[in-house]
């Protein structure tokens, strides 16, 4: 086949240059690393305006193992269930239905992956209501579970950036067993509370001889490293239906109050 595109003019070496790019079109200059600020802010933004565009006020923050199975053994099935149920009470009595003119309150947010947080994403699914899945890339990919809404379900790269958007704003975090990324949300929460950048909210952590035996906080203040009143910052339970309580009676849940301070 003939080639019928036209001679290279005069300036092409000026229009093929990656410097004649538009920036916001130029993959090589965006992925730079003097442009980090730049997409720590886009990550920022991209989540922020699709959560007003669905009128998100408030999020209820449910952290859990990524390897928990809806059949699992020993009390993962409990777990995972508990954590259905919870999302789909949460969901349904919470504001999360809330449409039009009343702005979405305690809407289900989770890490977006597998195991429990797939399981509180399901629960609001199943209640019909929104619920928001913030992945985060990692070095296996992990992919979003198939229960956050489409709309709501992000990818950060920056752990720093998608752990504000699930702190700013939360109403409650509720944390069922896992490891060392569930601990890292959990304990990113108490500190942020105990310094004052966030408003006391209820944590509550579920299956309270899981967490007994995993941490034995009152070492930790029989050596002096908190306060005895620290210590008030937590709440255990051991049903959807227990944790809901603790969440709803709440004064942190009021929704006309500053979720975090400036």
């Amino acid at each position: 086949m003939q080639d019928t595109r036209p001679p290279p003019g005069p300036n092409a070496a000026q229009m093929a240059s990656p410097s004649f790019r538009l920036p916001a079109l130029d993959q090589d200059f965006l992925l730079a690393e003097e442009q980090r600020g730049v997409r720590f802010l886009l990550e920022y933004a991209k989540a922020e305006q699709a959560l007003a565009r669905w009128s998100v006020k408030s999020t209820i923050v449910v952290f859990g193992s990524a390897r928990v199975r809806e059949n699992g053994p020993g009390k993962q099935a409990g777990w995972y269930a508990a954590a259905r149920e919870f999302g789909r009470l949460a969901s349904t009595h919470g504001g999360a239905l809330n449409a039009g003119a009343a702005p979405r309150e305690n809407v289900i947010a989770t890490g977006g992956g597998p195991g429990l947080m797939e399981a509180a994403n399901r629960g609001a699914a199943e209640a019909g209501a929104p619920s928001i899945g913030f992945n985060i890339r990692l070095p296996h990919e992990q992919e979003p579970n198939a229960y956050s809404t489409p709309e709501l379900t992000f990818l950060f790269h920056y752990f720093a950036m998608r752990k504000m958007h699930l702190a700013m704003r939360a109403n409650a975090l509720v944390v069922f067993p896992g490891g060392f990324g569930t601990f890292d949300e959990l304990f990113e929460i108490l500190a942020l509370i105990q310094t004052g950048k966030m408003r006391r909210v209820p944590v509550v952590l579920f299956d309270s001889a899981y967490w007994h035996r995993v941490f034995n906080f009152d070492a930790v203040v029989e050596t002096g490293m908190i306060a005895p009143g620290d210590l008030d910052l937590l709440a255990y339970a051991d049903t959807p239906e227990a944790i809901w309580k603790l969440i709803a009676t709440a004064d942190g849940i009021a929704p006309d109050r500053p979720l975090v301070q400036p």
